[in-house]
């Protein structure tokens, strides 16, 4: 049978080429929040992967929102001119969709790169201000957060659809707001962050308010000519907190507010969940979650082999599969597939030489 992974994808009014997608990836590499040379070499290469979509990393719609002092921001307009570079280059020797990830770190704000540590930053070292559901701590070495009030939640919320206008102007083809790994907007969601008493706070109901709200403003501002979406958590790996179950119920919900898809990721919420990491280890969260919404649902989780990518998706598991590291360690990961998979997928004129049918040598490389 041909293979369904490299058979196209309707994503709200954006059609998919294919049903792999490159995830978003932090790259810790910009200044002030502007992307740099960095982001052309490594977003150009992975925009002719053989994927259908490519993501780009986790990027701040405040200063504050930032992980690090060098994550990708979109709150100026020295960002916007810096990723409009970015864009251009990937539209014209690219092949690939694109998509950005639009995220707040809250309480996980203001730390050291992971290659110095991923501690917080000191006052010395020119920490900030972090924003949290509530004034609860990443882990107990951390500084609290500042529980957010009506006007810093208002100002955040503008901030995230502030964020999507820019990202229309420079003319990305979906945007994905970042409802996971224990940034802002999980973080009002899980009961493991928040211990708000007010409309914010304690029911399930409650805790999806401030998420809600985001993607509301977003949804209003996003056309409807684009692909609209968000990662969520599909558990939290933590007793007595998020569960398939409110993964499911939140994901009904963003349809109801006009979203297109979800990406159902799992943990990040606190520092020492029980995780059970293997192959495909979070896709039954994905699966469970397109038995009970009629969004298209995106799986992450050590998705690494083609077969692999291809049964999660023929099976009906998931609509399509998200890698990250995988296409570190194989930009071309998506003609590699399609090899291994008897299908074909894009791939710029100029590297035509290097497939199978051209080159004698591409069926004698190790994989």
């Amino acid at each position: 049978m041909p293979s369904q992974l490299f058979t196209p994808l309707q994503v709200g009014s954006v059609t998919l080429a294919n049903r792999i997608a490159v995830s978003p990836m932090c790259q810790y590499s910009a200044t002030d929040g502007s992307a740099t040379d960095w982001h052309l070499q490594h977003l150009g290469m992975l925009s002719m992967s053989g994927a259908g979509l490519l993501t780009l990393e986790a990027t701040a719609v405040e200063p504050a929102g930032r992980i690090t002092a060098s994550c990708l921001g979109l709150y100026s307009d020295a960002n916007e001119a810096a990723l409009e570079r970015v864009v251009a280059l990937c539209r014209r020797w690219g092949t690939a969709k694109l998509g950005i990830q639009l995220a707040h770190a809250g309480r996980k704000a203001s730390s050291h790169v992971p290659w110095a540590g991923g501690n917080p930053l000191s006052p010395a070292e020119g920490a900030w201000t972090r924003a949290g559901a509530s004034a609860i701590p990443f882990a107990p070495d951390w500084p609290a957060p500042e529980a957010l009030d009506d006007a810093g939640l208002a100002r955040i919320r503008d901030a995230f659809a502030a964020a999507a206008t820019r990202a229309d102007r420079l003319g990305f083809d979906l945007v994905e707001l970042h409802g996971a790994h224990g940034y802002l907007l999980h973080s009002f969601q899980s009961p493991v962050s928040n211990r708000r008493t007010d409309a914010y706070g304690g029911s399930r109901e409650n805790r999806m308010r401030f998420p809600l709200e985001v993607a509301a403003a977003v949804r209003a501002v996003w056309p409807r000519d684009k692909a609209l979406g968000m990662r969520i958590t599909g558990s939290d790996w933590i007793d007595g907190a998020l569960t398939p179950d409110d993964a499911a119920v939140f994901a009904v919900e963003l349809e109801q507010v006009g979203f297109d898809y979800v990406c159902v990721s799992s943990g990040g919420g606190a520092p020492d969940p029980r995780i059970k990491v293997g192959p495909g280890y979070q896709v039954p969260f994905a699966e469970h979650v397109k038995q009970r919404c009629r969004l298209v649902v995106q799986a992450v989780g050590m998705i690494v082999e083609p077969h692999q990518a291809e049964e999660i998706v023929a099976a009906g598991r998931a609509d399509c599969v998200a890698l990250a590291r995988g296409f570190l360690d194989d930009p071309r990961w998506g003609w590699h597939a399609a090899d291994a998979l008897g299908a074909e997928t894009a791939c710029p004129p100029q590297y035509a030489r290097s497939r199978p049918g051209t080159w004698p040598g591409a069926g004698l490389k190790a994989r």
